[in-house]
């Protein structure tokens, strides 16, 4: 990818993706647009990855280990009381430099696999409309699942700007969630039933690893503390719960793990924020092995970033389709908007 193209890249992400979430990142991203050094480091980011997020792991990753210099000074997941943002480029520059290497080989050795443990506040009432439907134990497949934190959205407890807790109410995760707009999504006291749960990923996060923790903290952005914290509880769950996690290809492999699922669940396949590194010809893929699941069986399917940002459910019952948009997401879960009925 071309250094101009990549500029534009961090640009769009300052002001989409960083601003009103983290200053730190958005006050970078704007001038690393105009630097031609540290967009030349990027050029070296595996394909199909989002290029900011990674470059920012990266750094992170290397501060987190240890690395010594003036930059971890300004990042609130090293430090208790970080410099002043409008100080840091020089230090971020400087230190990208002295560990260039170091950096592109992160990038080329990782992926962008951020398991963020908030969107569970929307996956919650989106699995519980799939079980109004049919009344059936999910079977849940994760597409780019990283350390299957979300495949445990039902041993969590929500609230959602009000008192009442909904979900596991013994749950050490607690997961405030913020729902936008005049509709409410139908909220259970309890979570439905999980019949099983298979993570699929290129490269499964390995939470007893401290090389994989660490890379997944450090795509945690640095002003974000809650969002540590929460990965930190939801890590204790993956370690007492079954995950059957498979490595490879969640797009080659999901037709034969299809053919594995017990006729008495229900499938539903989901990922979010992951087709935006399919290649087109994946997503149409994608797409058509659910259609071809769906002739067969039912068959949910939960999704963003194919047609749009939005979230999706598509779902065949008794052989025929149908297609929803559930609503707008924040990209960290912050909030969600739901439109289903």
């Amino acid at each position: 990818m071309d250094i101009a193209t990549i500029s534009e890249r961090f640009k769009v992400f300052a002001h989409r993706e960083c601003r009103g979430s983290s200053d730190l990142y958005e006050y970078l991203s704007e001038h690393i647009a105009m630097d031609e050094k540290l967009l030349a480091i990027c050029t070296k980011v595996q394909q199909g990855q989002p290029i900011p997020n990674l470059f920012f792991g990266a750094v992170h990753y290397l501060l987190l280990k240890g690395t010594e210099h003036g930059l971890k000074d300004f990042y609130e997941s090293i430090v208790e009381s970080p410099k002043k943002t409008e100080q840091c480029f020089p230090y971020f520059k400087d230190f990208c430099q002295l560990n260039k290497d170091e950096i592109i080989s992160v990038m080329k050795s990782r992926l962008v696999q951020t398991n963020e443990v908030r969107r569970c506040s929307y996956l919650y009432p989106s699995f519980s409309f799939v079980y109004e439907k049919v009344k059936k134990p999910l079977a849940l497949i994760e597409i780019g699942t990283s350390a299957g934190l979300q495949l445990l959205w039902d041993k969590y407890s929500y609230s959602y700007e009000t008192d009442v807790v909904y979900g596991n109410n013994y749950s050490t995760v607690h997961i405030n969630g913020q729902v936008k707009g005049e509709r409410l999504p139908y909220l259970p006291n309890n979570s439905p039933p999980v019949a099983c749960r298979i993570g699929i990923d290129l490269h499964v996060s390995d939470l007893n690893s401290a090389e994989d923790y660490l890379w997944l903290k450090a795509l945690i952005w640095p002003e974000h503390t809650e969002r540590r914290d929460l990965l930190a509880s939801a890590a204790d769950y993956v370690k007492i719960n079954h995950i059957n996690f498979v490595e490879g290809d969640g797009v080659a492999l999901l037709p034969d793990i299809l053919k594995g699922i017990p006729e008495d669940a229900v499938i539903c396949v989901f990922h979010t924020h992951v087709a935006n590194q399919l290649s087109k010809q994946d997503k149409v893929q994608l797409l058509q092995h659910i259609k071809n699941s769906g002739k067969e069986r039912d068959i949910f399917h939960l999704y963003n970033n194919i047609q749009d940002g939005d979230l999706h459910l598509d779902y065949y019952i008794d052989g025929y389709e149908h297609t929803s948009t559930v609503g707008e997401t924040d990209s960290h879960g912050r909030w969600f908007s739901w439109n289903l009925s």
